[in-house]
Order: structure tokens, then C-alpha cells, then sequence
């Protein structure tokens, strides 16, 4: 195994008002394991999409405490105590706060990753998924099919571009040829870098189609990444 174990883990939580909160939790535990931080997606139906990810806040918070040493029991413990806490507080904090005001997002500033897909079998399905995905994290950019080429160019908070990472490796997007759900397997981070002053920043997160290479190649440009253009995608159509 070159890309470590993930696995889900469903809890039940009594919340302020002894509501049940259902708690899905998604650690991806990396190779080298306990050495190295899990990464950790929450999604909870009773909760906010702001509540979930305080809630993994917190949780990469103990995990660091835990760092060298086998955690995730200690964490599902730790959150099954604290979560009325964690969403009380929450709930505090201003509507306002902006992504500055945590620390990981000032540190790591935006980030921009671009994806290319082998494929989807399932179109509209996959489409709709990866466009969910985008608005829950708040990533901007595109979808992108040109020929037999598929590329999402995302932006955003490094936390959050992590998030999707995690999502579309682990998630059943598309089906196999014999018509059943399946993760996706072939798909290559073609570059994962920091947003620099000239790159434009997008606005949305559009899919979009192209009939020519040039069309593709403009979009980029226009974006201020033409340098992205002509190192990765060219080596596409060989």
C-alpha cells in the first residue's frame, strides 16, 4: 500500500438539546502513520457545513497532541465528549469571521490544485457530485472537457482543497463497465501550489466544454496560468 488506509466511521452524539447528531467521519490515515497527521473529513446532516469543518479543527487539534502514537480511538472519544462544546462555540463566534481568522488559513494562504480524470463513464451523475463538492468547501474554478480530456482546476483554502482531495479519492463517483458504483482510480494531481499575485483568482466554480485546444488554452490565460497550460497539458494529448 503506497497511499495508506481510509475508512469511515459513523457515530451517534448527544448534542445541547439531547438530540441525536449523527457524526460521519472520514480518516485517511497516510503510510507513514502515526508519525504523520491523519487527514479528517466530517459531514453530518444536523450540522452546518461552518460546525463541520470547526469540528475537524478541533479534531486535527488533539490529533496533534497524539502525534507518533495511534489516535483515531482517542479522537472519536474526544469529539463524543466535546461536541456540544465545539458547536456551542461555534455558534458564538461571529457570522462574520472570515477565513483569516483561523490560523491554518492565514498560514497557508490560497491554494490551487489541478486534477486530470481518465475519464466518466457516468457523466451527469460525476458532474453534479464534483460541483456539490466545490460549493460545500467554497472552491472556485473549473470543470473542464476538451476531446477526450477531463481537468478540474480548483482554488481555495489548502484545508478545504484537501477535503476534496480526500472525497474524490474516496467516494463512489462514477460506475465500472459493468454499470456498478466505483471510487475513482484513475486520476493524477497534476499540480498542487499556492496562488501567487499574478494568477487571477475565480470567482465561481463552472463546467465548462471546449471544441479546441486554443479555447482551453485561453481560459487558462486569461487566468494568468499560462505556465500551467504549457507544462502539463500539452503531454495530455500524446
Amino acid at each position: 500500500e503506497t497511499h495508506g488506509i481510509t475508512f469511515r466511521i459513523q457515530i451517534n452524539v448527544k448534542e445541547l438539546l439531547d438530540t441525536d447528531v449523527l457524526l460521519k467521519l472520514l480518516f485517511h490515515l497516510p503510510v507513514n502513520y502515526p508519525s504523520t497527521l491523519p487527514d479528517i473529513s466530517v459531514n453530518s446532516d444536523q450540522l452546518t457545513r461552518a460546525q463541520c469543518m470547526d469540528v475537524k479543527d478541533k479534531l486535527l487539534e488533539q490529533a496533534k497532541k497524539h502525534l507518533s502514537e495511534p489516535m483515531v480511538h482517542d479522537l472519536i472519544l474526544w469529539i463524543q465528549q466535546h461536541l456540544k462544546y465545539v458547536i456551542k462555540q461555534s455558534a458564538t463566534v461571529c457570522n462574520e469571521k472570515t477565513t483569516l481568522s483561523k490560523g491554518t488559513s492565514t498560514e497557508d494562504g490560497i491554494w490551487m490544485l489541478l486534477l486530470h480524470l481518465d475519464h466518466m463513464r457516468a457523466k451527469a451523475k460525476y458532474v453534479k457530485t464534483v460541483e456539490k463538492w466545490a460549493s460545500d468547501l467554497r472552491l472556485t474554478g473549473r470543470l473542464m472537457f476538451m476531446g477526450k480530456i477531463i481537468l478540474i482546476l480548483l482554488q481555495g483554502d489548502r484545508s478545504n482543497i484537501k477535503e476534496y482531495l480526500v472525497l474524490q479519492k474516496t467516494s463512489k463517483v462514477d460506475v465500472d463497465s459493468s454499470g456498478k458504483k466505483c471510487k475513482e482510480k484513475m486520476i493524477s494531481v497534476l499540480c498542487e501550489t499556492k496562488v501567487q499575485s499574478q494568477h487571477k483568482r475565480f470567482q465561481t466554480f463552472e463546467v465548462k466544454e471546449y471544441s479546441t485546444l486554443d479555447e482551453l488554452q485561453k481560459e487558462f490565460e486569461t487566468a494568468g496560468l499560462t505556465t500551467l497550460f504549457s507544462e502539463f497539458v500539452p503531454p495530455l494529448l500524446k
